[in-house]
């Protein structure tokens, strides 16, 4: 009898690590970091419309400590940069980081002190999303993109002491030619 129905339903052989590879990619859990207008689109993300759901990553953690997946939306400052280390620094490993938008990205339209020109500069970025805003749909691709990397080529360390993470940016001194006083 056993025999029919190993015949007639099959059976499954698989790792354990792939097993726990399969888990983690069905069920990433986002951290949203709704910094400006990017959010908006983030949102809308998480809505029925686009179903996100499929992909196991309905609920928004608040909670860095509950996420492993830190989408950051907007504009990032050099005074806000070190809340969004803390925030990665206190998400478990393995952990991703997706940057949504231009300004998250490279500082989009704002070339100036204050702004910093791209979270890559003190977080290791897994995917980036273009546009200004960018569509929930592209979220969903960097969403797909971050899955594939879990399945394929992702093996977590046990215990990460910081290696490749770089320092929080520090704001440089602004000199000018124009405040300079000659003499």
């Amino acid at each position: 009898m056993a025999i029919n129905a190993l015949e007639k339903d099959g059976f499954l052989t698989t790792t354990v690590d792939n097993v726990i590879k399969w888990a983690q990619k069905n069920s990433l859990w986002p951290m949203p970091l709704g910094i400006s207008c990017c959010a908006i689109e983030m949102m809308a993300f998480a809505s029925p419309r686009f179903d996100v759901s499929r992909f196991g990553s309905e609920v928004f953690r608040m909670s860095p400590r509950q996420s492993d997946l830190l989408i950051v939306a907007g504009t990032v400052t050099y005074k806000m940069s070190w809340v969004v280390r803390k925030i990665y620094d206190q998400m478990p490993d393995p952990k991703w980081v997706i940057s949504m938008g231009v300004c998250a990205s490279t500082g989009g339209m704002f070339r100036s002190y204050s702004v910093v020109q791209g979270i890559d500069q003190f977080l290791p970025v897994d995917a980036y999303v273009s546009g200004c805003p960018p569509r929930p749909e592209a979220l969903i691709k960097a969403l797909m993109l971050i899955q594939e990397k879990v399945q394929k080529a992702h093996k977590p360390d046990i215990f990460n002491f910081g290696k490749d993470i770089s320092p929080t940016p520090t704001q440089k001194p602004f000199k000018s030619k124009l405040t300079e006083v000659h003499v």
